[in-house]
């Protein structure tokens, strides 16, 4: 994140009374709200143009932690980049229809990654490497380059002072989906500005306002559950 981008969120933060999780790490909750005995996760954004840039290397991890009740504030500036004109909340529901899309266009790739490794067998591996009685863990790192840590690659090994070809076999499915689900990946998909058009946009009164827009989506939510229960 650039200063700028950091300043931005800091003022969205305080505008909103929200509150910067101490262990906060790159990937994770950016604030949370304290209401009614709940703690609420946000994720915030900011732009100057519009749409709205979400993530590097999105995939199934970034689908799996927007849908885990997550919510959004989105902050509008002017080109500068100085000067915020107005926000929007967007509820984990609001969300709901970017996040399909976006699922929709990864989901051949991550069936794939899902699938082909099991294919992957004991002969490929001696094709890469060559017949062994066991395998070294050059041979391992050759297969999982940086991927694992020295005591994972300690922790692999099943026989002395090595792998045999049935552990090599698993090595090499899980560098095989490892390799196509970073493939399957989008590069930073935007949220386009149309999708924000029929959001409110908040301008005065920011903390008091977005509360009473969460407290009408878990009101919303909970009816829905007694209605369906």
């Amino acid at each position: 994140m650039s200063v700028q981008d950091d300043g931005r969120e800091t003022q969205m933060v305080q505008l909103f009374n929200l509150f910067v999780p101490d262990d906060r790490r790159r990937g994770g909750t950016d604030a949370h709200l304290h209401i009614d005995d709940r703690t609420v996760d946000f994720e915030l954004k900011s732009t100057t143009s519009g749409s709205v840039s979400t993530a590097r290397d999105f995939g199934p991890d970034h689908i799996r932690k927007w849908r885990d009740g997550l919510h959004w504030l989105f902050g509008f500036y002017d080109k500068t980049g100085t000067q915020l004109q107005y926000c929007v909340y967007a509820s984990p529901e609001d969300m709901e229809p970017w996040i399909v899309d976006k699922e929709r266009y990864v989901m051949p790739d991550v069936t794939l990654a899902s699938l082909a490794p099991g294919l992957i067998t004991a002969d490929m591996v001696t094709a890469i490497l060559g017949r062994k009685e066991s395998y070294t863990r050059e041979d391992a790192k050759w297969i999982m380059k940086n991927q694992w840590r020295a005591d994972e690659f300690r922790s692999q090994q099943d026989v002395p002072g090595g792998y045999s070809v049935q552990r090599m076999t698993a090595i090499l499915q899980q560098r095989a989906k490892y390799v196509i689900l970073r493939g399957a990946t989008l590069n930073n998909p935007h949220i386009k500005a149309h999708f924000f058009e029929s959001f409110e946009k908040i301008t005065e009164e920011h903390a008091s306002r977005l509360r009473e827009l969460v407290r009408a989506y878990f009101e919303k939510a909970e009816a829905t559950d007694r209605a369906t229960a």
